[in-house]
């Protein structure tokens, strides 16, 4: 078994879920005030995250070119500053999270300790985790876009690059 070509199969198929969601949302529903977090915050919030996790260590993270100060965490959505991502941004980062589980799933140590000292496993569930949360947030959209606009989107089982 090739558990790295696995791991990123499932990164790819948990990305493309969430770019389906990205894709389906309407303009009105992209920054709708009606809810506590916008569409697009939530989707950039899961990225963010899917970047952050793939690196070795915190340390080790540099963040994407047009991350905005505040708009990481979903906590207290009415003190971001600056303006709101528009789509075309998102699917660029989620491009970029592509990119960084090619490279980093290739060169990970598995067995090694996440490199995070608020998650106390190691490399290998972290992948887990990371691809959980991913999930959690994709169906959080898609239930939005469900209740908005009637189910657009599907099912991905697993995919490569």
């Amino acid at each position: 078994m090739d558990t790295k070509r696995t791991i990123k199969s499932q990164y790819y198929a948990a990305l493309a879920m969430l770019q389906q969601a990205i894709d389906a949302c309407p303009e009105s529903l992209w920054e709708d005030p009606g809810y506590e977090s916008p569409f697009w915050h939530i989707a950039y919030h899961a990225l963010f995250y899917v970047h952050l996790y793939l690196q070795p260590t915190e340390a080790d993270f540099f963040p994407w070119e047009k991350q905005q100060d505040g708009y990481t965490s979903l906590a207290g959505d009415g003190d971001r500053e600056g303006e709101p991502y528009s789509k075309e941004d998102v699917l660029a980062y989620l491009d970029l999270c592509r990119e960084q589980v090619e490279k980093q799933v290739a060169a990970m140590d598995l067995a090694a300790e996440s490199g995070f000292y608020w998650l106390p496993f190691d490399k290998l569930e972290l992948q887990f985790y990371n691809i959980r949360h991913i999930q959690q947030h994709t169906g959080e959209l898609y239930e939005r876009l469900g209740t908005a606009e009637g189910p657009k989107v599907d099912w991905v089982g697993t995919a490569r690059a």
